[in-house]
């Protein structure tokens, strides 16, 4: 089921609509106010050639009159030119306001798209890890669609309807008599009851269809991007099956919508028949009175077809406008999302001086029943490396999060240079850190510009130096398009320590006082985790840096090793001192070098020509 963010319940809300006003009348754009006042003049003069037309072509019939012989064909000819004209002209119009109207309405969808686009970024991870990818990128696509819709609908189309329906009724009254605009009034508002009656009724069944289709897209989106997983486990059918499972449900919910909708136009074509033919016959008996001429009878008719034109109209865009909304609430429901994490008003930029981190008793939780840290205290000196280790669930990579600032904590303060993160712009803050984590996730795009996310903007030459440094400029030297090879889905073309290599790369680039190494080599074999800890090394040399760590080896030459158990830190020291103790880490240390031990030991059994033979093989 979609997430309940994603959509609403009920008739569709239409402040959606006032959330539009100022994209289409926005602050510091006279020229696109100026397109705005020119479109609606456009459409006055649209509806007012629209409104003249039939008076034109009942003007040519009674000029015929009961005696064709006497009428002037000069006449004729010129008012059926100038009925020609007016229908050319309504055309005109329409197509000179929609072209002149197109600037504010695609750039209201762009502000409008962007700035979600935008808002989602600044949503806490929390809220992220929570999301579906696919679904997010469904609902600002639908959004987006449903502006489009609304414009062209709602502008155009609604204010049109209102006014055309005001003068052909008071022309009806006019030319005929008031029971001829009271039955194309009463036509008027049983046609409007109706459709809204059954419009709102087919809602259910577009909200039904968009959790299908955001259920589908998410469902192909996360099929696809494990593409490899599904392979591991010969799960094709699976995937297939959970796929057509809901594109079945948004099968049936469009079936279902193609019902109503059949049922809506049949009613539609009632009505209008129905006013229609009572109008015609209280126009012919006031023809055959003598009240009003034959013209008149033709201008009638013409009148109800140019109303119902608009009424016809009325349907799709009743449909369309409460559709777009339904599109709309999911995005602008998004939009309101708040964020979790804030700066402050007034928030002041990071200044680095050495880059000291210090936590100060930090007390953290990502849900009040469950404290991950326990008031952890420490201190990182500038220019020095403290390592964090212990076992899985211990709160390590926590620790990583709460110094981006990806959540704020419940109790204590984490500082850099004295000031603390919670006090000054998170972009500064995240501006002097840079990070290698564990699992490197690469855009699918080149090798260069993975490296250059580091710092947009580099050059050509400074991307080859962070190569150079990481260690993979050998490599991509020997890739077909140097660096301008795609790295695929995920980076998913490139090994793992390749793709760590581009992280550090990145790092490197960007250059930032403080480094976060997060189990930065804990997925790599030992001889990958050998070569990229040279390269870590080097990117570690006169910057702050926290290593959070699994594998011990990697950590030997810290400044200071903190052992964190249940979110607290239990021992403390440096690597020797640490074993002397005997404690946790002693523990950790000689259990992971038993393990290193025994898989040298049977990697030499393996390449003993003479022992490998006789080694019993696992049966394929």
């Amino acid at each position: 089921m979609a997430h309940p963010l994603e959509e609403g319940s009920g008739a569709p809300s239409f402040r959606p609509l006032w959330r539009l006003m100022p994209y289409l009348w926005p602050k510091g754009r006279p020229d696109l106010k100026a397109r705005v006042v020119l479109s609606i003049v456009f459409l006055m003069l649209a509806i007012g050639a629209t409104t003249i037309s039939q008076q034109f072509l009942g003007a040519a019939v009674d000029e015929f009159g009961t005696t064709p012989e006497r009428a002037s064909l000069m006449v004729v000819v010129a008012l059926v030119a100038a009925y020609a004209m007016s229908r050319v002209l309504m055309q005109a119009f329409a197509q000179l306001r929609d072209g002149v109207f197109a600037k504010v309405q695609y750039h209201a969808m762009r502000e409008v798209a962007v700035e979600t686009f935008a808002h989602v970024h600044t949503l806490s991870l929390r809220f992220h890890l929570e999301r579906k990818t696919g679904g997010l990128s469904r609902i600002i696509e639908r959004g987006t669609r449903g502006i489009d819709n609304i414009l062209s609908f709602a502008l155009f189309s609604i204010f049109p309807i209102a006014f055309q329906v005001l003068i052909y009724s008071a022309m009806l009254y006019y030319f005929f008599n008031i029971w001829v605009a009271l039955t194309a009034i009463a036509m008027v508002a049983g046609y409007t009851w109706f459709t809204f009656l059954v419009t709102s009724w087919r809602i259910a069944f577009r909200r039904e269809m968009n959790q299908s289709d955001t259920d589908a897209n998410t469902k192909a989106v996360d099929s696809l991007l494990n593409f490899e997983t599904v392979k591991y486990f010969n799960n094709e059918r699976h995937e297939t099956r959970r796929y057509d499972i809901s594109m079945e449900r948004y099968a049936r919910a469009s079936i279902q919508s193609q019902t109503s909708l059949s049922i809506l136009n049949t009613g539609q074509a009632a009505i209008m028949a129905l006013g229609q033919g009572v109008v015609l016959v209280l126009a012919a008996l006031m023809v055959k009175s003598g009240e009003v001429k034959l013209g008149q009878f033709v201008a009638a008719n013409l009148i109800i077809i140019q109303l119902y034109q608009p009424l016809n109209l009325l349907g799709t865009v009743y449909r369309e406008i409460t559709q777009g909304l339904v599109d709309m609430e999911a995005m602008f429901r998004l939009l309101r999302q708040p964020q979790e994490v804030q700066d402050k008003p007034g928030a002041r930029p990071l200044i680095v001086t050495g880059g000291e981190i210090k936590f100060d008793n930090v007390v953290f939780g990502y849900d009040p029943e469950r404290v991950v840290l326990k008031g952890i205290s420490f201190t990182v000196p500038a220019g020095k490396t403290v390592a964090v280790v212990g076992p899985s669930g211990a709160g390590k990579s926590t620790i990583s999060r709460i110094l981006y600032r990806f959540y704020d904590i419940q109790d204590g303060a984490v500082t850099i240079d004295g000031q603390d993160i919670r006090d000054i712009s998170q972009e500064s803050l995240r501006a002097v850190i840079g990070i290698v984590p564990q699992d490197t996730v690469l855009f699918n795009d080149t090798v260069k510009y993975n490296i250059a996310y580091g710092r947009i903007g580099a050059g050509d030459a400074e991307i080859r130096e962070a190569a150079r440094l990481a260690q993979i400029d050998k490599f991509i030297d020997l890739l077909p398009q140097g660096y301008d090879s795609m790295v695929g889905e995920r980076g998913l073309k490139l090994s793992g320590g390749e793709k760590q290599r581009v992280a550090i790369a990145r790092t490197i680039l960007k250059n930032p006082p403080i480094l976060l190494l997060d189990e930065a080599t804990s997925a790599l074999d030992t001889g990958t985790e050998r070569e990229i800890q040279s390269a870590l090394n080097k990117v570690s040399e006169g910057r702050t840096s926290l290593v959070i760590a699994h594998r011990l080896s990697t950590v030997v030459d810290a400044d200071e090793i903190l052992v964190l158990d249940h979110g607290k830190i239990i021992e403390r020291g440096r690597h020797s001192q640490l074993l002397a103790q005997g404690g946790h880490y002693a523990a950790m240390w000689n259990k992971q070098r038993e393990a290193a031990a025994a898989r040298e030991k049977l990697k030499e059994v393996e390449n003993d020509p003479d022992v490998a033979p006789g080694i019993a093989k696992a049966p394929a």
